[in-house]
């Protein structure tokens, strides 16, 4: 999990270096802002605005339409024309009580039992990140990791047949 010291999961630290991929507390906030930000868009911000990404609240109104904002001016400046929209789900996955079936479907795959009150005792950013890993058609190879990290198997990876 997350912690107050770190914005990132373990199951990221093979890639949050440097942030040269766009982490799981970053996505979640372009979806709740409604921006489609590309991994080509990402590579041409700086360090430092990736980093002020990362380090942006995104928790009221207010501070999402100036977070989109930002985003849409970095993206005009690098590529003359602002990031695509995405549309905003009212009611998103990670914040229903229950465990989304490709989620689930994922879960089975590797021999992981996800049960309603594991999917209710996680953070939301921690269900964010369960369902875009587990998402079809998705790589799933830092899903088994995620599982763990997040206390919901005890098996390891190698065990994970």
């Amino acid at each position: 999990m997350t912690s107050s010291a770190s914005p990132f999961f373990q199951f990221e630290a093979d890639f949050v270096l440097g942030l040269r991929c766009i982490p799981m507390s970053v996505r979640r906030k372009l979806d709740d802002c409604g921006v489609k930000l590309k991994l080509e868009h990402w590579h041409r911000l700086s360090e430092a605005e990736r980093q002020q990404l990362v380090d942006w609240p995104c928790e009221s109104d207010r501070d999402r339409q100036a977070y989109r904002q930002q985003l849409r001016d970095w993206t005009q400046r690098d590529w003359g024309e602002p990031a695509k929209d995405l549309p905003i789900d009212p009611q998103p996955a990670w914040l229903q009580p229950e465990i989304p079936e490709a989620v689930e479907a994922a879960c089975q795959v590797l021999q992981v039992s996800l049960s309603p009150d594991d999917w209710q005792g996680l953070e939301p950013l921690q269900r964010f990140a369960l369902i875009k890993l587990a998402r079809p058609g998705h790589e799933h190879r830092n899903l088994y990791p995620a599982l763990q990290e997040f206390g919901l198997t005890e098996r390891s990876p190698l065990e994970a047949d």
